[in-house]
């Protein structure tokens, strides 16, 4: 398909920057002081040129094929920016996550039934009341440095949650906390060293870290499906989580890893890896094929220039449809 431009904000940084690898102009609004939403190519991770900062400003000035929100604010404030001509653009809602008020009965904000919802994870979809917004599941694509595969020789689990200590159980502090208890982890994320954990590791750095230690442990409750269990899972690491959300059914038990929602099967399922390196291998090995055939990144593209084609077709063929009813009652009258 021909290149479109896409306005979109930067929420979810490593989503982005994968979702960059579409072969699409992304422009993002940037505000002075960079403040929420408006961080534009912030550093940290290896931006391509296809990621263009512009401010916020001269959004209204831009030539836009289609608009992608990525939260509530984008759609409800930030499309102030947008001139009246780039409203009536195609619109994509990107929701990363599962509903927040009630797990079961919380109305998406996005009521566009001539714009498209996509939710990054089967759970996500089902959990939120869409109501007559299409709806389409793009799950996570991935990329791992070349080169980086699982050795697991340090003897912990590896931890990877932004924020950990203030946002309480809902990401499963309180299980981390009573799981270190009795099991060697190290905590990874921004702001982690409040929990004595080892701070924030760089994009490309990450994968390299996560290769060595025996397992990745996802003590979240409820959220999204995390990139960082993609990324673990694509070295060939195995995982060991909470049997929650969409992770039921990422992690397939004795064959990459282990889930459930005994925290004290957990801890036995941790020391068996930790006793024994073979076996952790083995699980790795399985976790390692389940990335290959969920979060392949040519996937993800495709999945993306699809749902770019058909939002954009969508409103070409709606808009067509009403010229035409226009003509018709014009030679009518």
């Amino acid at each position: 398909m021909q290149p479109l431009n896409v306005l979109t904000w930067h929420v979810h940084g490593n989503y982005l920057y994968y979702l960059s690898q579409a072969p699409h102009r992304f422009y993002l609004p940037v505000k002075a002081g960079r403040p929420e939403g408006y961080g534009g190519r912030l550093p940290g991770l290896p931006w391509p040129d296809n990621v263009i900062d512009v401010p916020a400003d001269a959004v209204a000035d831009l030539d836009i094929d289609l608009i992608l929100f990525q939260s509530r604010r984008n759609y409800v404030e930030d499309r102030d920016i947008l001139s009246d001509a780039q409203r009536r653009l195609p619109q994509i809602f990107l929701e990363h996550d599962p509903p927040r008020e009630s797990p079961t009965d919380t109305r998406h904000p996005f009521d566009e039934p001539d714009g498209l919802l996509v939710h990054v994870t089967a759970f996500n979809e089902l959990m939120w009341d869409n109501d007559r917004t299409p709806t389409r599941v793009i799950e996570h694509g991935v990329m791992v440095p070349d080169g980086v595969r699982y050795t697991g020789e340090i003897e912990k689990g590896l931890v990877v949650v932004n924020g950990l200590p203030k946002r309480g159980r809902r990401l499963g502090a309180d299980v981390f906390e009573r799981v270190r208890s009795e099991i060697p982890l190290d905590l990874v994320g921004l702001g982690s060293e409040a929990a004595g954990g080892l701070g924030e590791i760089g994009h490309d750095e990450l994968p390299r870290l996560m290769a060595r230690y025996r397992f990745f442990f996802n003590p979240i409750r409820y959220t999204s499906l995390g990139l960082a269990v993609c990324e673990a899972m694509s070295v060939g690491m195995p995982v060991v989580a909470l049997a929650t959300t969409e992770m039921a059914t990422v992690v397939e038990n004795g064959v990459s890893g282990y889930a459930d929602t005994r925290v004290d099967v957990l801890v036995e399922r941790m020391r068996r890896l930790l006793d024994d390196p073979s076996e952790a291998a083995r699980l790795g090995a399985g976790a390692g094929r389940t990335a290959r055939r969920r979060f392949d990144m040519q996937r993800f593209v495709r999945d993306w220039n699809a749902a770019f084609g058909d939002a954009v077709a969508g409103v070409r063929s709606r808009v067509s449809d009403r010229e035409d009813e226009a003509r018709r009652l014009s030679a009518h009258a």
